[in-house]
């Protein structure tokens, strides 16, 4: 009984300090993950605890589960938008990516630790693929706001990336094993069942999931503890099929997540707990399981395959699936660096081991100090990163807090918290004439917070920087009123430098616009211009502003997008509704030295 009771007393006191690592993790500039792991290293037979643990097919059963819950968080908050812009490329990256890392690290490894290239893959194959609970966690938790496009590739390709990347490495386990009995055919067999079953499952239980939710009344609390038990479910009957798992729970995530009733705001709020402690989990255990010693035999290994997978193997596979979807070469360049790894790797590494491979501890150590490497310099790096290659965008328009509050099973009203910044519009402002500013009808004044107490709202109130306004609302209005709480004078500095002083309707043409008024009159080619092209098409000056973006970016647009013009003038994409319809867009002039 003591022993049981001192289990339990270890692993709550590690996840306690695990989430309390967290609040160091902002301020340290230290992805969470890490310290996760830090955590469970310090617990180690090598750290202050010194607790021995080696059971590989137990950490493996944690790994497994532990996935499979953020990959159905992941899902639950993936929405159909992300697929618009995003889907087509993540697929790409997700199989033709995988395989050119794979491929071309393979060789690097071959060659570097002097083994038979059938191991030199499987080291490679493990590391091949990018990690759906570092992705998930640096970049929806880092406090950068990316190009929708970059943002979206990034995440679709690390929630379907895995089914390639464990039957590559099953495969080659199979293939150090026992070579004479694998063939190409069987191979190619095997992942088009893992595709075709894994994609066939999370499609149709996602469907009978959304359809079934509505149905039900639960307490609040079991709507979660359902979801995340059919999930795991999904995950278990499709890879008994032969299917991936990974790939069914994603999908039915999204179908989930994208049908919006009132029980999927209780399974967000409690799934989002779940996924946090799977996290904790996973990567304490994981911790646990590494002796640091043997990670740091080997740490030249791990160090010289990180630096060629992040800046070799990586771009070339990022470049040769997302060039042809007209990426440009800065998005390229921030998809190429944020190819994180994480928990899959080292999850994968396991698999040698209980296979018992020769040197597979050592696959494993390297795959350890790879994935450490991997976030301390990928993922201290996005912000940097993120603004090195452009892909960052200005953003004012995100309140402080939302919860959305079910008034029936099918409609609801969403909650809103906006907090007053220094120099902004509001200040000096009464709460309800914002709101009567933007929609009456459809936004009231909830609650106004100051010095942490409840406001009575009158007719003098008055808004002073730091108080916080919940708004109710119907409809889409959150962005527009955030501009007023958040709009302070280095926001709209920063703005404005990036979509430039003017703000032009999507319908208006470019012929129409004063400030091309000289250059067209200048054009010795104007009356051409003017005129039709021989096809038949619309000259340059005769389109609307939105025909000639989108027909320049031969590429679904998302805010940030920009289109030049001339040497002097660009056009920046401010916002796209959910149907993709540009909706404001920025007009950019670029001082151009003249000489002299």
């Amino acid at each position: 009984m003591d022993t049981l009771n001192i289990l339990y007393l270890v692993g709550a006191l590690l996840i306690f300090a695990s989430i309390m690592a967290s609040t160091l993790s902002a301020r340290l500039g230290v992805p969470l993950l890490l310290l996760f792991l830090m955590v469970g290293m310090l617990a180690g037979e090598q750290g202050i605890l010194g607790i021995e643990f080696s059971q590989y097919a137990l950490a493996n059963f944690v790994g497994q589960a532990a996935l499979a819950c953020i990959l159905l968080d992941g899902g639950l908050r993936t929405s159909f938008k992300s697929f618009r812009v995003g889907l087509k490329p993540a697929i790409t990256l997700a199989t033709w990516g995988v395989l050119v890392t794979v491929m071309v690290l393979g060789v690097f490894v071959t060659w570097l630790l002097d083994v038979d290239w059938r191991f030199g893959l499987l080291m490679a194959a493990i590391v091949g693929s990018t990690d759906a609970a570092a992705v998930f966690s640096l970049l929806r938790n880092g406090g950068v706001k990316l190009n929708d496009r970059v943002q979206a590739t990034l995440e679709l390709e690390s929630g379907g990336n895995d089914p390639l990347a464990i039957l590559l490495v099953t495969g080659l386990i199979a293939l150090n094993v026992d070579p004479a009995g694998q063939t190409a055919l069987g191979f190619l067999i095997l992942l088009l069942q893992q595709l075709g079953v894994g994609l066939g499952m999370g499609v149709l239980f996602g469907y009978l999931l959304a359809r079934l939710l509505p149905k039900l009344h639960l307490a609040e609390g079991m709507y979660a503890i359902l979801i995340l038990s059919a999930g795991l479910a999904v995950f278990a009957a499709t890879n008994l099929l032969g299917g991936s798992g990974f790939l069914a729970v994603y999908l039915t995530g999204v179908l989930i997540g994208n049908h919006k009733v009132r029980s999927t705001e209780h399974v967000m709020r409690v799934m989002d707990s779940f996924a946090w402690l799977s996290q904790a989990v996973l990567f304490v255990v994981l911790g646990l399981l590494v002796t640091p010693s043997n990670v740091i035999n080997v740490w030249h290994y791990s160090v010289a395959i990180a630096a060629f997978m992040i800046l070799v193997a990586r771009p070339i596979a990022v470049y040769t699936s997302v060039k042809p979807f007209k990426f440009k070469d800065r998005e390229i360049g921030f998809i190429s660096w944020v190819g994180l790894r994480g928990a899959v790797p080292i999850t994968l590494a396991m698999l040698p081991v209980m296979a018992g491979i020769d040197n597979a501890f050592m696959l494993f150590d390297i795959a350890f100090g790879v994935v450490v490497l991997s976030l301390i310099l990928q993922g201290t790096t996005i912000p940097f990163m993120a603004n090195l290659f452009k892909v960052r965008i200005p953003n004012n328009k995100d309140p402080k807090e939302e919860n959305e509050v079910w008034v029936s099973d099918k409609a609801s009203i969403t909650l809103y918290e906006f907090e007053v910044q220094s120099g902004a519009f509001a200040i000096g402002r009464h709460p309800m004439d914002i709101s009567r500013r933007i929609s009456p009808d459809e936004i009231s004044v909830f609650a106004l917070v100051r010095a942490q107490q409840i406001v009575v709202v009158d007719e003098d109130t008055k808004l002073k920087y730091g108080d916080s306004v919940w708004y109710a609302m119907r409809g889409n209005h959150a962005s527009k009123i955030a501009k007023i709480f958040n709009d302070t004078t280095l926001d709209r500095k920063v703005i404005d430098d990036f979509y430039g002083d003017w703000l032009l309707s999507p319908s208006v043409k470019l012929g129409d616009l004063p400030f091309f008024t000289g250059i067209m009159e200048s054009d010795s080619l104007v009356d051409d211009l003017k005129s039709k092209g021989e096809d038949g098409s619309k000259s340059m000056w005769e389109q609307t502003v939105a025909e000639y973006v989108v027909g320049s970016l031969d590429t679904a647009p998302v805010s940030g997008d920009t289109v030049e013009i001339n040497d002097e003038w660009s056009l920046i994409i401010k916002e796209v509704d959910e149907q993709g319809k540009l909706r404001t867009i920025g007009l950019k002039h670029q001082d151009v030295p003249v000489a002299v």
